[in-house]
């Protein structure tokens, strides 16, 4: 088993990134004794990794599209081939040192996770795995990877939505709360997130993105109540954007900075969005960021220990993850599928990311 590892690391770095080619040959795991005082920087990133699904029937829910014999002829090939493109983004947003924290949605189960981690050369970091089931009917949740050198779990729950009588749904994915403590002891309060999508209509499916932004709302409040300069991280995938209603009125995560208050959310993808004109997710020829960073007030308070600016969040939009979009001005996100087609590409999400600073690092 060593040794069929030790080959799937050299192949994979060699085969499809690049870049480790032109670097001194040090091992991922070498990365593992790196502090922030080293780094002065400590990496969060959010991934919608659109449908890893396995190759194994699950008969607790709907899967049966990314099958072998499914709609989408869904084989080991294709499978091990998305590990590896998302084991290449997860790598390329951290650079030589990998991100401390992951967060990913539209994954299927723990058994891709774990393959993830064991079957490409993740295997040698250090990550661990956060991960519940969901009841969403097709069976995807959302999960964390957490570097144990760098972040260590206090809590950890996943949040279920129960809808109200006055909302007409089904079952959705949970959000994944947890805090823990950084290698330099502060201390974080997580929570990914991939509220309800927006098939069927924007409008017509506003309601259940406002309830799911209420129990978000309900779990900050909780926690401001505790500590009004909480270190709360919001990342994922809103199916909304900044503007719209479940995220500025329902959490009201604010979208001004000029004055920065405990107690409250900012949402630095607006600035993304609007001030630099960028996007994760393309729609009828038009860029938007539905995959958002939020944060506290306390985050952003420089003279904290660790603390966070607008200028440290980023998406990542590296050239492989994009191509020549055929129908609209620009580029498009390269797919793992064009409709049922299979490109073998990445994602239709480009994934965010978000750098904390120390307090005596350099801006």
């Amino acid at each position: 088993m060593k040794v069929i590892k030790k080959i799937i690391a050299i192949v994979g770095i060699f085969a499809f990134l690049g870049i480790f080619a032109c670097k001194s040959n040090k091992d991922l795991s070498d990365q593992n004794n790196k502090t922030i005082s080293s780094r002065s920087e400590y990496r969060l990133m959010f991934y919608n990794v659109e449908n890893l699904f396995d190759t194994e029937n699950d008969p607790d829910v709907r899967d049966e599209e990314f099958l072998p014999d499914g709609g989408r002829y869904w084989t080991k090939y294709r499978y091990n081939q998305k590990l590896k493109n998302i084991y290449k983004v997860i790598v390329g947003v951290g650079g030589w040192d990998l991100p401390q924290i992951v967060m990913v949605s539209e994954i299927e189960n723990r058994k891709v996770l774990e393959d993830l981690i064991n079957y490409t050369p993740l295997y040698k970091s250090d990550y661990k795995i956060i991960h519940y089931d969901s009841p969403d009917r097709r069976g995807i949740d959302v999960a964390m990877f957490y570097r144990s050198n760098y972040f260590t779990p206090i809590l950890k729950k996943a949040i279920e939505v129960q809808w109200p009588k006055s909302v007409s749904a089904g079952p959705t994915r949970d959000i994944l709360y947890v805090s823990g403590i950084t290698n330099e002891n502060d201390t974080l309060h997580l929570f990914a997130n991939h509220w309800p999508s927006r098939w069927g209509g924007q409008m017509e499916t506003e309601e259940k993105r406002m309830h799911v932004a209420s129990l978000v709302k309900k779990e900050t409040d909780s926690i401001f109540r505790v500590n009004p300069n909480a270190n709360i991280i919001i990342m994922g995938d809103l199916n909304d954007y900044p503007t719209d209603r479940s995220v500025l009125e329902k959490l009201k995560a604010k979208i001004e900075y000029d004055n920065i208050k405990p107690k409250k959310l900012y949402n630095l993808s607006y600035y993304l969005e609007h001030e630099k004109g960028l996007g994760t997710h393309k729609y009828n020829g038009q860029w938007g960021i539905l995959d958002q960073i939020i944060v506290s007030g306390g985050m952003m308070d420089t003279t904290s220990s660790i603390f966070t600016k607008l200028e440290n969040a980023h998406i990542y939009n590296a050239d492989f993850l994009l191509e020549p979009d055929d129908k609209y001005p620009g580029k498009r996100t390269n797919r793992t599928y064009i409709g049922f087609k299979y490109h073998g590409g990445y994602s239709d999400h480009l994934p965010v990311y978000l750098d904390l600073r120390k307090k005596n690092s350099k801006d």
